[in-house]
C-alpha cells in the first residue's frame, strides 16, 4: 500500500523507534523497574511541555466544561493503567514480543467498539485529541505519583545503583522529550492521514522497532517467541487492511 505524508510518517517512525529503545534501556539494561516513578516522571516532562505549548500558541487546546472532564476521567484512568502495565511488560520481554502484545491490547477497545457497539467512530477521531492527552497526563502525574510511595517504588529507587550518574540522568530526559514528542507526531500523522493510512504507518514503525531491536537488546529465540511474534503481526496487518477497507 502507497504511503502518504512520508516525511511526516518517518518522523513518527524515528520518534516511535527512539521513545521504545529507551525506554528499554531504562528499565530492562539499568533495570530501573519503578514504574510509578518512571511513569510519572514521563507523563510530568509531557504535560509540562504540552502546557507550555498550548502556551506558546503552537498546539490547540480546549478546555473542556466540568462534566465533560469528569466524562472523560475514566478514559484517563485505563491510560494510567496501559502505561503502568506497559512499563512493567517492556522491562521483562524482548521488544518485539512487548509490541506483539501491545498491538493485541491496542485491538481490543477497537474490536469492542466496531463489533460490540456497532460505532463507526473514525480511528483518527478517537486517538487524535490533544484535549484528552493533557488529561491523561494530568491524571497520570497525580494517580502514579500518590502510588509511589504505597507500592515501594519511591523508598526502594533510593537504593538503585545508578541513581546518581549521568546516562541514567540522560535516559530519564531524553525518555520523557521522545515521548512527547512522539505524541505530537502522532497526532499531526492521524490529522493528516487517512485512518488506514496510519495504521500503515503504525505497522511500519513496529516493524522496524521490532526488526532493530535484536542488534540492540538480548533476546532468545524460541518457538513462544516466533509464535507470538507471527500472531501479533498477522494481527496487525489485519487491522490496517480492515483500516483501509472499511470492512
Amino acid at each position: 500500500m502507497y504511503l502518504k505524508r512520508p516525511a511526516a510518517g518517518l518522523a513518527f517512525c524515528l520518534f516511535y523507534l527512539a521513545s521504545c529503545f529507551t525506554n528499554k534501556y531504562v528499565l530492562s539494561v539499568l533495570n530501573f523497574t519503578y514504574p510509578t516513578l518512571f511513569q510519572g516522571w514521563q507523563t510530568l516532562v509531557g504535560g509540562l511541555l504540552l502546557h507550555i505549548s498550548w502556551k506558546l500558541g503552537w498546539v490547540e487546546i480546549n478546555l473542556c466544561s466540568r462534566s465533560e472532564i469528569l466524562s472523560r476521567l475514566p478514559a484517563s484512568v485505563l491510560f494510567v493503567g496501559v502505561i503502568y502495565a506497559g512499563s512493567r511488560a517492556l522491562s521483562r520481554l524482548p521488544v518485539p514480543v512487548f509490541l506483539a502484545l501491545h498491538s493485541a491490547a491496542e485491538a481490543l477497545p477497537w474490536g469492542f467498539q466496531k463489533f460490540v457497539q456497532k460505532e463507526q467512530t473514525s480511528h483518527l477521531k478517537a486517538c487524535s485529541d490533544l484535549d484528552q492527552q493533557y488529561l491523561n497526563y494530568a491524571c497520570s502525574v497525580v494517580l502514579l505519583a500518590s502510588a509511589s510511595h504505597p507500592a515501594g517504588d519511591l523508598l526502594s529507587a533510593l537504593d538503585f545503583p545508578f541513581l546518581y550518574f549521568y546516562r541514567f540522568h540522560g535516559s530519564c530526559c531524553a525518555s520523557g522529550l521522545l515521548g512527547f514528542l512522539l505524541v505530537l507526531h502522532t497526532v499531526k500523522l492521524k490529522s493528516s492521514t487517512t485512518s488506514g493510512q496510519y495504521a500503515a504507518w503504525s505497522f511500519l514503525a513496529k516493524v522496524l522497532t521490532a526488526g532493530l531491536s535484536p542488534f540492540f537488546f538480548a533476546m532468545s529465540a524460541n518457538v513462544l517467541t516466533i509464535a507470538c511474534l507471527v500472531v501479533g503481526g498477522a494481527g496487525e496487518a489485519l487491522l490496517v487492511y480492515t483500516e483501509r477497507t472499511g470492512t
